[in-house]
């Protein structure tokens, strides 16, 4: 089963434990019951000693679902606040070993990766279950199709667990404004925020035990840095990565490039988190409109 297109274009946000309830019962996934599907997911991610893959912002996997068994590889997402681009590449094999010969026709394993295949090993797994709806719009020019599922489960790293509690919102056709609009929809009734960790970066981090922060200057960065800082903080539990989020956020709508129209949704950000840096409804709709437009801004410089 290969991807029949590499690219891949997906929103992810996180929930807090009152999430998966809330989002279960929006209206949108009642439209959508005749596409709901469940499976059970359990995948097993491969490194080098030296976390060569992880360095060079590629995951490889071995997924077990529905009786299959896919060998995936995918690059390092680019944006911000939520939303990704990245290549990806998918495809069946006999068991769960590494297609060692395919695995050396891709792009991100011609140069140095390349040469270090035999040193791959396990090096974190993930086990969710996952339920997924369809959500297509014929109301628009391109029809839009969006596929939606929630993840929950945890990520198993050495000693360390975390938990899985997320949204990811694929699109499948269309533009990614669909991407933005949907995700609005749905926060005005579910409480999220969006996240940029990858389910493979954050077991990367857990096994070190680091979780480390880019700098920033403008304010696209600041968000991005804010969105990754709360990612560490959930999973790490230092209070220290909340107060940098708390800290960009601040930087953020301090911001002097920041258009004044954006300045309020974004000084309300840090009252929008509680105590445990949970979001309220208000804190995914700010964020995900304010992620819209600089992601818009950014595409127009």
């Amino acid at each position: 089963m290969n991807s029949p297109n590499p690219m891949e274009v997906e929103l992810k946000l996180a929930l807090p434990p009152t999430g998966p309830n809330a989002l279960r019962r929006h209206p949108l996934l009642a439209d959508a019951s005749s596409s709901a599907r469940q499976q059970t997911l359990t995948n097993t991610y491969f490194d080098t000693p030296q976390s060569d893959l992880a360095k060079a912002h590629v995951a490889l996997r071995i997924r077990q679902v529905d009786g299959q068994v896919l060998q995936t590889v995918k690059t390092a997402g680019q944006g911000g606040g939520g939303l990704s681009h990245r290549d990806e590449w998918e495809w069946a094999i006999a068991g769960p070993q590494l297609d060692f010969d395919r695995l050396a026709t891709l792009p991100p394993f011609q140069g140095e990766l390349g040469r270090m295949l035999e040193a791959l090993a396990p090096t974190l797994s993930t086990n969710f279950s996952r339920h997924s709806w369809q959500l297509i719009d014929t109301s628009n020019h391109h029809h839009s199709h969006v596929e939606l599922v929630l993840d929950e489960g945890e990520i198993i790293s050495g000693d360390y667990r975390t938990t899985i509690r997320e949204i990811e919102l694929e699109l499948k056709s269309g533009e990614p404004d669909d991407l933005w609009g949907l995700a609005l929809t749905l926060a005005e009734q579910v409480p999220l925020r969006p996240s940029d960790s990858s389910k493979a970066f954050r077991g990367n981090a857990l096994s070190r035990q680091h979780w480390p922060l880019p700098d920033a200057n403008t304010p696209a960065e600041w968000l991005h840095r804010a969105t990754l800082a709360l990612d560490a903080y959930h999973d790490s539990h230092q209070p220290s990565y909340l107060q940098q989020a708390h800290a960009a956020l601040q930087q953020l709508a301090q911001h002097p490039a920041l258009p004044a129209e954006l300045t309020p949704l974004a000084t309300a950000l840090p009252q929008a988190l509680d105590d445990h840096g949970q979001p309220s409804i208000a804190y995914g709709v700010n964020l995900l409109s304010l992620s819209h437009r600089l992601a818009l801004q950014s595409a127009l410089s």
